[in-house]
């Protein structure tokens, strides 16, 4: 079922994530959440998906990247389901890409992440899983996982002249893409 996206300005887009207890992984409730946040990623047009953005506040995500990326880099990781998860930075060293989010519709903005990243989660199956990320990848998933502790893309801007509505953003900056600061 595709479920509401909740959109900057709702409250539970601020708040803490709770832990999923394991046991929940069993239940046909958690099964149906599972195809509900892939069918709500897919309706409104994303590459991930955090519980908070359709209204459930447990620490999931679900991120799926195929093909390239505006950055003319292949960029794949099938769909995988983030369950409370632990970031850990491998390497300090940041870049930065023009973000947007579906639950910031129509603005983009220019953040600046590590690039190299170590997630420990659980999947959907309960099994505890490990995944490092590097470049673009690692910032999809510092993104999609900030959605687990209330902090939404906009709060990482350095500068909030390099935020813009996407219209914007099309005409005058994703022509230049080298604002990446390689």
């Amino acid at each position: 079922m595709i479920r509401e996206m909740l959109r900057m300005g709702h409250p539970m887009l601020r708040e803490r994530a709770q832990k999923l207890e394991h046991s929940f992984i069993k239940t046909n409730e958690f099964r149906e959440l599972l195809i509900d946040l892939e069918e709500s990623m897919i309706h409104y047009g994303g590459i991930g998906l955090a519980g908070p953005q359709i209204g459930v506040g447990l620490q999931i995500a679900v991120i799926k990247l195929s093909g390239m990326n505006r950055y003319n880099k292949l960029i794949e990781l099938p769909k995988t389901y983030f369950i409370n998860p632990q970031i850990n930075i491998l390497d300090p060293q940041t870049k930065g890409y023009w973000e947007g989010c579906l639950s910031v519709p129509g603005l983009r903005g220019f953040v600046e992440r590590a690039q190299k990243i170590k997630v420990n989660y659980t999947d959907e199956n309960g099994q505890p899983r490990e995944l490092v990320a590097e470049n673009f990848l690692a910032t999809v998933i510092q993104h999609e996982l900030d959605h687990l502790e209330g902090i939404l893309y906009i709060d990482r801007l350095k500068d909030t002249k390099l935020l813009s509505f996407q219209n914007e953003f099309v005409q005058f900056h994703s022509a230049s893409l080298d604002l990446t600061h390689e």
